[in-house]
């Protein structure tokens, strides 16, 4: 027996050996290559498991390799490559440099800050608007602005990641609902308010849900907070730009909502996030949140960029809606073709075929005619629920719903009509 202290790097070690091939994760590299579109470079540029060489879209050794159109970015109003996006940003970046330099409390707040933290609190009809340099960080700071070690903190089953995390830092109690099943969560909040008539509750969702395209009943959820006295988080990432009157999301102009998260990596186009509330949160977050405070400011640049977008949206807001009747047609589409109806009414279209290679064969086989559609696998998803996830976004060629029929085939066991 052996005296010698344990390798601290042992549970890694073991995570690692007990990872499924069919798990395990790779880094990938894409060019992006006109309007809805990239391409794959350098040791990426085949497929997992690359086609027989008879295949119309597999490249000949030495080539260039072929477009890929892109069904997996949330570049959902293709802005990341819009000219007028480019043109703030090389202006700012001519003008400013790169990096901020500080936090925000520091040296490192510039006039292009201030000034999207006005436009955006206005185009939201909200008090305050402060910016975070990721929206992970912007998820820590607005959980730990209304949740503590005291409160409860009831949050829909399937938010992300992030939001998690934040619970877990503020050493809340946790309670998990059913997803956008706010049957259950008045049951809970009803639970908790008669057993701890004072406790601090806080309920978190999104408005729509990435890796499953679904949406709650924001109005009917925020009713339900105030109903309760519980303080509402709702994550629209996803939404902005796309859901709600003009693309503002859809807890735009619902009292009930306490605080807002928002990405600019996303239908913004650019990276970086905010936070939005009224009143005392939004001071709060200023005084006292950490992730704020202890933060590098989001690069100008990139809010120069998101500021451009905010402008493209407020003079364009039928593009959201535009992409709306698209993924409408698309769903119309796949369910013709036998797939299941994919849920929600956004950009977000996930195909579920239950394991893990079938999800990556699909992947496989969409690749190699062309189309770039990730393959999402537990723990991102719930076991046996593997899928395929497919985004729309504003710049697809004319035709792409039919180039993805034709490159699934049909399913392997076809939905039954009534």
């Amino acid at each position: 027996m052996s005296d010698a202290p344990p390798d601290p790097l042992a549970p890694l070690a073991a995570a690692l050996a007990a990872l499924p091939e069919q798990r395990r994760r790779r880094l990938r590299h894409f060019q992006p290559a006109g309007p809805g579109s990239l391409r794959a470079i350098g040791a990426d540029a085949a497929p997992a498991t690359a086609p027989p060489a008879t295949t119309p879209a597999a490249a000949p050794s030495g080539s260039r390799q072929p477009l890929l159109l892109d069904l997996a970015s949330n570049d959902y109003l293709g802005f990341s490559q819009h000219p007028q996006l480019k043109a703030a940003a090389s202006a700012c970046i001519a003008e400013q440099g790169v990096g901020a330099g500080a936090s925000r409390l520091v040296s490192g707040t510039r006039p292009v800050h201030a000034e999207l933290e006005r436009r955006l609190a206005r185009w939201l009809g909200r008090e305050r608007v402060l910016l975070f340099p990721s929206g992970f960080q912007a998820n820590l700071a607005a959980v730990g602005a209304l949740a503590d070690r005291h409160s409860l903190v009831l949050a829909d089953r399937l938010i992300h990641h992030s939001l998690l995390v934040g619970v877990q830092a503020t050493g809340a109690r946790l309670q998990r609902f059913a997803h956008n099943d706010l049957e259950d969560l008045a049951q809970r909040l009803e639970r908790a308010r008669s057993a701890e008539p004072q406790r601090r509750l806080v309920v978190i969702s999104e408005s729509l849900f990435s890796m499953e395209g679904t949406s709650p009943d924001a109005t009917a959820l925020a009713e339900l907070c105030r109903r309760h006295a519980a303080a509402l988080l709702l994550d629209e990432a996803h939404a902005l730009g796309v859901l709600g009157p003009g693309g503002r999301g859809l807890g735009q102009g619902l009292a009930g909502v306490h605080l807002v998260s928002g990405t600019f990596g996303k239908a913004f186009g650019s990276g970086g996030a905010f936070l939005a509330a009224d009143g005392v949160v939004g001071e709060w977050l200023e005084q006292f949140s950490g992730p704020f405070r202890y933060s590098t400011a989001l690069a100008p640049p990139l809010a120069a960029a998101a500021l451009a977008a905010l402008e493209l949206l407020e003079q364009e807001p039928g593009r959201g809606v535009a992409l709306l009747q698209r993924a409408r047609r698309w769903r119309d589409g796949l369910e013709d073709a036998g797939w299941p109806r994919p849920p929600g009414e956004g950009p977000i279209l996930p195909l579920l075929v239950g394991g893990d290679a079938t999800a990556l064969a699909l992947q496989q086989r969409l690749e190699a005619a062309g189309l770039l559609s990730v393959a999402i696998r537990p723990p991102t998803v719930p076991e046996g629920s593997a899928r395929l996830r497919l985004v729309l976004r504003h710049d697809l060629a004319q035709g792409s719903l039919e180039h993805l029929l034709g490159a699934l085939g049909p399913p392997a066991h076809p939905q039954e009509r009534s």
